[in-house]
């Protein structure tokens, strides 16, 4: 069984599917109806494209041996590998939490009222005709607390920003402001981090480091700092409180809000059941890429158990970034977790780099529900 269809859960599907060739039944479950990149939220949400053009529906995924079950995931068992849905109980040999992380809105006083948030479809879908609607003001970018999803992405927020009002021609009349609690924009890398500082600079955003926003006040419409201080806004974009998905907190499974694995098999205490992605505490970050390449080593994990093998693939913390700069130009980080100090370098950003991170995409697509895929339509 397999909760959650994001990145990790349609890679594990993939992967047994390819390994098994149906001599074993996957049952693949979520509450949505389809997937959506992460990237692709930021595009919907800067009119590059559509939202239908980015919705990957769940009904198209054929893979021999996997079932898709949409429902909601209400109770996990994990001693007993079972779990309640809204479709019913299921129950199997092997159990993995994919069910990534959730939004608490409600943690930052304001943020409901007067702001919006842009990490979930909705919310990004929903600011299309927001920032068309914009005629300029201030704009204050800002994160609430670690960890969240993508570190790239507020970054990537404030230089597409820039770009789109710049073309409007209403950023002379704006301001663009990056409050983020680290000291650096992208901190395993400092190669990624002096380039978004210096592009920052160039364009005038505002780069406002090691503090977060604590909360919004609608009277006087300032956001206020951790550190005391205070930005006026007209428009406020938000990275809301992440936290685990309530179902896995009322299971039993979190230590420190987060569910404990082995980081080289994914394994969580309770043998058998494996986490991956942004619900599990591997050490790497929250992002899909990560939550993929977890997900190929806990398949692989799972593959070789069925098979009565020794051992099994291990995961080594690899993975890359993908960083829009705006003006159709693209930086790649790849960085390692697990092989001392972590330190991305980077390439880019480039045009042609820019054509790399479509493919990327377009091959995941391929690989998982079985077409070909144009991200920008």
């Amino acid at each position: 069984m397999v909760l959650g269809a994001g990145f990790g859960g349609l890679e594990l599907a993939s992967t047994l599917a390819e390994e098994f060739a149906g001599e074993i039944e996957v049952v693949l479950i979520d509450r949505t109806e389809g997937f959506v990149f992460g990237f692709s939220k930021l595009d919907v949400m800067f009119g590059r494209t559509s939202a239908e053009q980015v919705f990957h529906r769940y009904a198209d995924l054929v893979k021999p041996g996997v079932t898709f079950v949409h429902a909601e995931v209400t109770a996990i068992d994990a001693g007993a590998k079972q779990v309640e849905t809204t479709a019913g109980t299921f129950a199997g040999d092997f159990l993995v939490i994919a069910l990534g992380a959730d939004y608490d809105i409600g943690r930052t006083p304001g943020l409901a009222e007067i702001g919006h948030e842009f990490y979930s479809e909705a919310g990004a879908f929903a600011l299309r005709d927001t920032l068309a609607a914009f005629e300029g003001g201030d704009v204050v970018i800002g994160i609430t607390a670690g960890p969240f999803k993508c570190p790239p992405a507020p970054s990537e927020t404030a230089l597409m920003l820039d770009e789109r009002l710049r073309e409007r021609g209403i950023r002379d009349s704006s301001t663009i402001s990056l409050v983020m609690p680290f000291p650096r924009p992208i901190p395993p890398s400092r190669d990624a981090s002096a380039a978004l500082l210096a592009a920052f600079e160039e364009r005038g955003i505002e780069w406002h480091p090691e503090t977060n926003v604590r909360s919004l006040d609608p009277g006087s419409r300032v956001a206020k700092l951790g550190d005391g201080s205070q930005l006026p806004f007209d428009l406020y974009l938000g990275v809301p409180v992440h936290r685990v998905p309530a179902v896995v907190e009322a299971s039993g499974l979190t230590v420190d809000g987060w569910v404990p694995v082995d980081p080289a098999t994914l394994e969580t205490p309770w043998p058998d059941v494996f986490a991956v992605g942004d619900c599990a505490a591997v050490g790497t970050p929250r992002a899909g890429v990560f939550a993929e390449r977890q997900a190929a080593t806990a398949a692989r994990q799972i593959a070789a158990r069925v098979r009565g093998a020794a051992g099994g693939e291990t995961y080594d913390g690899r993975g890359i970034c993908y960083i829009e700069f705006g003006g159709d130009e693209v930086g790649i980080v790849e960085v390692s977790f697990f092989e001392g100090r972590p330190n991305g370098s980077l390439q880019g950003p480039s045009r042609e780099l820019a054509a790399n991170k479509h493919e990327f995409g377009a091959s995941r697509v391929r690989r998982w529900f079985d077409r070909e895929w144009a991200p920008l339509g």
